[in-house]
């Protein structure tokens, strides 16, 4: 989004004008906004069965995937949308992806305990995940098959934080869509942009530009917060929904994965989250 504002992008590029393998099997008109929404009709994630390494492998095997959908039609969440627009952030600013999320996000923020690939003396304070195969256990390195084996740096994940630099992302986030002063590093255009239906016309799914609005992800939004509320989810546990206009918002940090796999925390999800907005209803 820094780079369509500084006009080095456009939402409605094609990628294969920017990646021009990427237009195989039938992948020639999807633009970046498609990507963004997850409409783009990719599979979720990049085949794995086979032991493959390097972000080079994962940015061809993107570039040769198949359709699942045809591009515009089918709200598909996947990984692979995000590995190639990591790839492409770092063609268009001439820096790394981890270069420019530290220039462009974390400085201005102030978020000083947030990267990628944490430091060996920073891992004794990060909630371990999983158990390997081999009996080690995960810790200060990311828990997503398809971002360790691309090095740890990925689109999609590899992201390490902790609550207070999250609260100043998104408080940032929230003053300067509501137009007050903050150093949320994005105009105010921009982040309306981000959080409001971008998805294809006539789409019943809500997507905004990398955040949900109302899909079958959204029950986390639970039955207090309104529509036009936003929010996403991780993998391992994470959640975050934003009420804007009211200027409140639920971060949930569990570890769902810890020690030997996952549970589900849909129920969980949606049970904060309305018992948070009753409680704030009530101030």
């Amino acid at each position: 989004m820094q780079l369509v504002e500084a006009g080095r992008l456009s939402l409605d590029t094609k990628v294969s004008a920017l990646l021009p393998d990427f237009a195989a099997n039938g992948k020639s008109d999807i633009s970046l906004r498609l990507l963004l929404t997850h409409y783009s009709g990719l599979p979720p994630d990049l085949p794995l069965a086979t032991p493959w390494q390097g972000r080079g492998e994962a940015l061809r095997l993107a570039c040769v995937s198949p359709l699942m959908a045809r591009p515009g039609s089918t709200f598909i969440y996947s990984d692979i949308n995000f590995i190639v627009l990591g790839r492409i952030v770092e063609i268009v600013s001439g820096n790394s992806l981890q270069q420019q999320a530290r220039q462009g996000i974390f400085a201005p923020l102030s978020m000083n305990h947030s990267d990628f690939l944490p430091r060996p003396s920073e891992q004794k304070i990060i909630a371990p995940t999983q158990y390997q195969d081999d009996g080690t256990m995960l810790r200060g390195v990311v828990h997503d098959p398809t971002a360790r084996r691309m090095g740890g740096i990925a689109g999609h994940a590899g992201l390490f934080s902790r609550e207070d630099d999250l609260v100043r992302y998104i408080t940032a986030l929230i003053a300067r869509r509501s137009g007050q002063k903050s150093a949320f590093p994005l105009s105010r255009a921009g982040v309306l942009l981000m959080t409001t239906p971008q998805q294809p016309k006539d789409r019943r799914e809500l997507r905004g530009l990398g955040w949900d609005i109302d899909t079958h992800y959204s029950s986390l939004r639970g039955e207090g917060f309104p529509l036009g509320s936003f929010g996403h989810t991780g993998f391992t546990g994470p959640s975050l929904w934003i009420a804007p206009e009211s200027g409140s918002f639920v971060l949930i940090l569990t570890n769902r994965v810890h020690p030997r796999g996952g549970v589900s925390l849909v129920a969980l999800r949606r049970s904060v989250s309305t018992e948070v907005a009753h409680v704030l209803s009530t101030l």
